[in-house]
């Protein structure tokens, strides 16, 4: 199979004759042929071409709050899928059968921008959420999706590592509605010897989605033991994110399970998620959750004002919702941060593999 092409919008060509891409810090230089680090910008005569656009790794109907995302539309549908390759290196990778994926005759589910739209009118879904590998990858084809769905009132999400910058990183967030991003760690150490990237990239990327943009954004740090789970690292990063971001922004812990190439790690006991969340707390951070682990505290929504228990969950199903339709506690009156509709949606813990036709 002859893989398709689609023109690429962000590189220039230097004075040696290459071309570089401008999607992320890598910068990637390409003569004639060579792919980038993604493995799926390449470079194709004289412009770089995106490798995957309309294809994908496979389609399914998730709850929202899978993504993670707990004050986004909670209890809604949203229409899932991702393509090949990434931009980062994590030796954690738990999607790494698709993410470091160099097999692009996998990709045999098509669609393009308007066919996703449809598709998720179609499957009753909320959302389209760009995922399993980082979609910054292929921001043509999620940029052109978004809008694409926007024509129909679908909403858009992005969940990435937020290792993206410049043009690129403004034009892919001015279409999105809301965003997971991976906050990996808050070391540099670790980004450099776990991911084969760099802090600050991401940190900015954060910075800007609350400083410059509308987007709705939550933050996921997976723990790693022994890698990121310390109280000191966690209190820095805390009282970052509370300094930089405010009380707000919604972060979760999730817990890691041995994959990819460390299959020698112990999973994530459900005592360091239960820690972490206490120290974000204390940070003065109003929403923090636990993921992957059995933790009620952990999965509900409270007010900070009150304390009363707003919206209770058991992994993505939701037991009780208690929110105004103005998106206020009931008892006391606080505004809670998110985009809630007058009532929330009932889709529950499903997971439902679907078929695009063509």
């Amino acid at each position: 199979m002859t893989t398709p092409s689609h023109p690429a919008r962000y590189w220039h060509a230097l004075d040696d004759g290459r071309l570089q891409c401008d999607v992320c810090p890598r910068e990637c230089h390409l003569r004639d042929g060579q792919r980038g680090f993604c493995f799926v910008r390449m470079r194709e005569g004289d412009q770089i071409v995106l490798t995957t656009y309309g294809r994908s790794s496979g389609f399914c109907i998730d709850p929202i709050e899978k993504k993670p995302l707990n004050h986004f539309h909670p209890g809604t549908s949203v229409l899932s899928f991702g393509t090949a390759g990434c931009n980062l290196g994590c030796k954690f990778c738990q999607n790494w059968d698709i993410s470091k994926s160099r097999e692009m005759d996998r990709l045999m589910d098509q669609a393009s921008p308007e066919q996703l739209a449809v598709a998720a009118r179609t499957y009753g879904c909320d959302s389209v959420a760009f995922t399993y590998n980082d979609p910054v990858i292929f921001t043509e084809y999620a940029i052109d999706t978004a809008l694409a769905c926007r024509e129909r009132g679908v909403h858009t999400v992005a969940v990435t590592a937020g290792y993206v910058q410049g043009q690129a990183r403004r034009d892919f967030f001015a279409v999105m509605d809301a965003a997971n991003v991976d906050l990996k760690g808050f070391t540099e150490d670790f980004y450099q010897r776990l991911t084969g990237a760099h802090l600050q990239t991401v940190l900015d990327t954060l910075v800007y989605l609350k400083r410059e943009t509308s987007v709705w954004f939550e933050i996921t740090t997976l723990l790693i033991p022994g890698q990121n789970d310390s109280d000191e690292e966690l209190r820095a990063m805390t009282r970052w994110i509370m300094t930089e971001l405010g009380p707000d922004v919604p972060l979760h812990f999730s817990a890691f399970h041995p994959d990819w190439r460390m299959q020698d790690t112990p999973a994530t006991p459900r005592e360091t998620l239960v820690r972490a969340r206490e120290i974000a707390m204390e940070a003065g951070l109003h929403f923090v959750y636990t993921g992957n682990v059995h933790h009620r505290d952990g999965d509900t929504t409270f007010c900070p004002t009150c304390r009363s228990a707003l919206i209770v969950r058991d992994w993505y199903d939701l037991h009780s919702y208690r929110l105004t339709p103005e998106g206020r506690c009931p008892d006391c009156g606080t505004a809670i941060p998110g985009r809630f509709a007058a009532a929330p949606g009932h889709f529950g813990s499903r997971r439902i593999p679907v078929r695009l036709a063509r």
